[in-house]
């Protein structure tokens, strides 16, 4: 019995030296494999019109991300205001930037805090602004684990928690640029004079 607990401590102590650069390398991969394509296409749907509609909306967006009060304004969307405009603007930047962020491993850590910001007010807005509720929202400790809210998007969560807490892993920008810059602090140390 000892001898097969000291071969699983063994085992154990060899993945735990492991963890640290294969959990978020393959947390970034699986990001990139289930979730970039999504937010991109979902992205690509608030681009206004023409070569210059990044700045510009389109009435999708707001649709979207403000469904209430657009319905409230009867779908005239230049009764909007600057501030649905900026939180569009920003919600449809995001979309495109902080998921490329996350899969080249750039700012991952920061990164992953937007995207967690950013799927819990997705969630909401879809919770108190399009009216998700029932099997669609889920409930925990079910049968069931294919709700999009408390099922998918918990998940997610998760996965962006351990980019956070474990930073982008070794193959990543983060990770080059670090050894980047420290290789230069030494190369500028050698040449400092008392």
């Amino acid at each position: 019995m000892t001898a097969l607990l000291n071969l699983s401590d063994r085992l154990a102590g060899g993945l735990s030296r492991l963890a640290p650069a294969i959990l978020p390398t393959l947390a970034r991969l699986t990001f990139a494999g289930v979730l970039l394509v999504y937010f991109w296409t979902s992205a690509l749907t608030k681009i206004g019109p023409g070569p210059l509609g990044f700045p510009h909306p389109s009435d999708g967006a707001y649709l979207q991300i403000f469904p209430r009060q657009v319905e409230a304004l009867g779908y005239d969307f230049g009764q909007l205001t600057w501030f649905h405009w900026a939180v569009a603007t920003a919600g449809m930047w995001a979309e495109f930037l902080l998921p490329l962020l996350l899969t080249l491993g750039l700012f991952t850590r920061l990164a992953a805090l937007g995207m967690i910001g950013f799927v819990t007010l997705q969630s909401l807005t879809d919770i108190y602004g399009h009216g998700v509720g029932g099997d669609d929202l889920g409930r925990w400790f079910d049968a069931a684990s294919g709700a999009l809210i408390l099922d998918q998007r918990s998940l997610w969560l998760f996965l962006l928690l351990t980019l956070v807490f474990c930073g982008p892993g070794p193959l990543s920008l983060d990770r080059l640029i670090a050894r980047t810059v420290r290789k230069q602090a030494g190369h500028a140390r050698l040449f400092q004079f008392p």
